[in-house]
């Protein structure tokens, strides 16, 4: 099933943005499971790969990738700019109509961008939900307490706000401002799509457990996060720019997926 699934939408043209910040020991395994995924579900694809100011060899591992698959791309940031930054950057950069990101630390199954695919038709974007996620409970945690914030601050029902596997139409993002330079450029990308009347939904999708390199991630990050999140809510939800038109579509059921997956 699988298969057909991917034959069904090879007519697809597909950007792929990887942000990557010090993450020497799992890029070249991200970039290769993205070509190997793309060439799948796509007749033209690219993989943009940003290197947000790293200070390791992640920069050469994306050049040595660059040299066995011509759709492979970089750009650097001369410095850390952050993670929101690096997703703008790659979105300003796609060329293609349909535009995905993930993250380089191959915790997702790039093939289970088919079942997005599948939803895009009808939708503005589709985000991905993390079944069984492999996190160590405290992430889990910290993660389970943000994603409530987010739907009680923001109005976004999202289950995970924060999954790094999501898919867009490039003019749905063309006519998004994204200024948020953080982690929050999930939760802002969201907002601003429902509140501009965007359609939503979302699909599970597979999660592994982290094996390389080191999340930038920690629970330092919260009480600035939280301010953060404060701060857009004021701003965008409590005294908002442009009326909310939400429509986003309630969660489809992560077994289905799962039985879908390994059919």
């Amino acid at each position: 099933m699988l298969e057909n699934c991917f034959k069904l939408h090879l007519t697809n043209s597909l950007s792929l943005v990887i942000p990557a910040y010090n993450e020497e020991e799992s890029i070249a395994a991200a970039i290769a499971e993205a070509t190997r995924a793309l060439r799948r579900l796509a007749t033209d694809y690219e993989v943009i790969v940003i290197d947000d100011g790293s200070g390791d060899g992640t920069a050469t591992a994306i050049q040595e990738a660059m040299t066995t698959d011509r759709n492979v791309r970089l750009i650097s940031h001369a410095t850390n700019r952050g993670y929101g930054a690096a997703l703008r950057t790659g979105f300003d950069a796609a060329r293609h109509p349909l535009v995905a990101f993930t993250d380089a630390d191959c915790q997702f199954h790039l093939s289970d961008l088919s079942y997005l695919i599948t939803r895009i038709e009808d939708h503005d974007a589709v985000c991905g939900f993390r079944v069984d996620r492999k996190d160590a409970w405290p992430r889990r945690f910290y993660s389970g307490c943000y994603n409530v914030l987010v739907r009680a601050l923001l109005g976004v029902p999202v289950r995970d706000c924060d999954c790094a596997l999501k898919l867009f139409r490039s003019d749905t993002l063309s006519n998004l401002r994204i200024e948020t330079n953080g982690f929050l450029v999930n939760a802002e990308i969201l907002t601003k799509l429902a509140m501009s009347g965007a359609r939503i939904c979302q699909v599970g999708v597979r999660h592994r457990p982290r094996l390389d390199g080191q999340s930038t991630v920690s629970p330092l990050y919260a009480i600035p996060v939280a301010f953060s999140l404060l701060r857009f809510w004021w701003t965008w939800v409590l005294f908002p720019h442009q009326s909310s038109s939400a429509a986003v579509e309630p969660v489809d059921n992560p077994v289905d997926n799962v039985v879908q997956m390994h059919a």
